[in-house]
């Protein structure tokens, strides 16, 4: 028995458009994104106060914590030591963390979409 065209692509994370990112009060923002930068670059400049990235995107703050939709994990460069010790430092931390500083972001990531973690 094969699987349909129809199927497979449905099974596929959708790739048209931007950045789609939901923010903590259900509000979801879709944001302009290019190959080039990293996705807390998009976040940031799209003007999204929720993600403070106090560092700058140096990976020193894990303040631009964002889960990834978990069709889109395999899709992500891996984590480094020093993202992972960062994300280790936080306590709503989850298996969907990452640091969006760290994420750049490239033409097979159109439409993936990221929740920004609340600060505790």
């Amino acid at each position: 028995m094969s699987i349909s065209p129809v199927e497979d692509v449905a099974a596929e994370p959708q790739r048209e458009g931007g950045l789609r990112v939901l923010l903590s009060d259900g509000v979801v923002r879709d944001v302009a994104a290019s190959p080039g930068h990293s996705v807390m670059e998009l976040i940031r400049d799209a003007g999204i106060a929720e993600l403070p990235a106090y560092c700058g995107g140096v990976c020193s703050c894990a303040t631009c914590h964002v889960y990834v939709g978990a069709e889109w994990l395999s899709l992500l460069p891996p984590m480094s030591d020093d993202e992972d010790a960062l994300l280790d430092s936080i306590a709503n931390r989850a298996s969907q963390s990452r640091l969006s500083c760290q994420i750049p972001f490239s033409a097979q990531l159109h439409g993936m979409e990221v929740t920004v973690a609340v600060e505790e």
